[in-house]
């Protein structure tokens, strides 16, 4: 005996295998914990910068320091340690991290888009 799939058949297993994907939970949020991070909260093994106009950075160095994870609100990037006259300098080409004596500063090409960043607490 043949059995054939009819289109609304395979319509409707098609609607509940998606819609049952619609209940599974991604948690990109590379540090740990199930539930949502808070924001304002140091992730684990990051150090915190507190910048002007409010602004907040945080950076986990890789590696002994040969490599900079920048964490910022909307976004996570790599910097890889770069020759610097002064100061530590982490680049991927197309941002940079100038950290000297406690201080750190971020652009984005020319534009610098975190500055006066002081090491805090967290």
């Amino acid at each position: 005996m043949k059995h054939r799939i009819t289109r609304a058949a395979a319509l409707a297993c098609a609607t509940l295998t998606l819609s049952a994907c619609s209940s599974v939970n991604v948690n990109l949020w590379p540090f740990g914990r199930d539930e949502e991070q808070d924001p304002s909260r140091t992730p684990a093994g990051a150090s915190a910068y507190q910048c002007e106009g409010g602004k907040r950075l945080f950076v986990r160095y890789l590696d002994n320091g040969a490599a900079a994870w920048v964490i910022l609100p909307d976004r996570e990037f790599r910097l890889n340690k770069i020759a610097s006259a002064s100061g530590t300098r982490y680049s991927n080409g197309s941002a940079t991290l100038d950290v000297k004596d406690g201080a750190a500063t971020l652009a984005e090409g020319a534009a610098v888009t975190h500055a006066g960043c002081k090491a805090s607490g967290g």
